[in-house]
């Protein structure tokens, strides 16, 4: 029973940050229809700004700027972007791919073998309830995530900023000619998702993790599977999609020991099988509504 909980608590608070993730992933192909394969890059930077400034500038402040300087990197990553839009999604989505590799060759190379911690409050502590032992960083990481999401999906839902990314989503040039300036909506888009992914990096690399490696930045492509298999462009469905993979991912790592058949490191591919399952049963994803084309 204890196992459970334990697996249950960490599902949680690992879906908490695909959360945050997934919905960058999700913000930037409503705002641009692009699928940014360099937000795990962006990940990176952000946390690696985090150790870098939190000795000088105290960690609340060295999060706060590095929030700010990876949302100005994606903002300069959209703008980079921009004369690309006319050629279609696809090509935009494919020079992400060569914006990521030239950041993450950066980044590889200023961290080098070196784990870098954020100098969080938390450390090692832990509050141990309910008969499970959990660290203190996740349930900061919980709260945290909460109140961001909430904040986001409200402000989505019933400011104006939400309902013209909403507009310009369903028809950018009825949208525009609403009045809705769809070039400040698609930077405010990539500044956010640039913020979110700092956030989840701090957590991603605190207690029980050693801290920040050249390899962080690959965890964002864990995120990516929660925020297809909800079904792209449905901040509900990443959501949802985020706790899927979350849990999945927990329950495949706290029950290890009972999945010996199936090989060790089955958490690592856990949210690829689940969103190849999931895509095959439903393919626009969970929330993902189909397309229809007038003929």
């Amino acid at each position: 029973m204890n196992t459970l909980l334990q697996t249950g608590f960490d599902g949680l608070a690992l879906g908490s940050v695909y959360a945050l993730i997934a919905l960058g992933f999700n913000l930037v192909h409503k705002a641009s229809h692009v699928v940014n394969f360099a937000h795990g890059s962006l990940l990176l930077l952000g946390g690696y700004l985090v150790t870098v400034l939190h000795a000088s500038l105290g960690f609340v402040a060295a999060v706060a700027v590095a929030a700010a300087g990876t949302g100005a990197a994606a903002m300069l990553e959209a703008l980079l972007l921009r004369r690309m839009r006319r050629s279609g999604p696809a090509v935009p989505t494919i020079l992400t791919i060569g914006v990521d590799i030239l950041l993450l060759t950066e980044l590889a190379r200023r961290i080098g073998g070196d784990v870098l911690r954020s100098g969080d409050p938390w450390g090692a502590a832990v509050v141990s309830f309910g008969g499970i032992t959990v660290p203190q960083s996740r349930i900061a990481c919980l709260v945290v995530a909460l109140l961001l999401v909430g904040v986001f999906v409200a402000a989505f839902r019933w400011s104006r900023w939400g309902l013209a990314m909403r507009a310009m989503s369903l028809d950018e040039e009825a949208a525009a000619l609403m009045g809705v300036r769809g070039g400040r909506l698609r930077l405010s888009a990539w500044a956010l998702a640039g913020l979110m992914a700092t956030v989840a990096a701090v957590f991603l690399t605190a207690f029980p993790t050693p801290g920040l490696d050249r390899t962080t930045g690959h965890i964002a492509l864990a995120a990516f599977p929660a925020a297809v298999l909800g079904g792209l462009g449905s901040v509900g469905g990443a959501l949802l999609g985020s706790l899927v993979v979350g849990m999945a991912e927990a329950a495949a790592v706290g029950y290890q020991q009972h999945l010996d058949l199936l090989g060790g490191g089955l958490g690592d591919i856990v949210p690829y099988l689940v969103m190849v399952l999931v895509l095959m049963a439903r393919p626009q994803g969970l929330l993902g509504s189909k397309e229809r084309t007038r003929v």
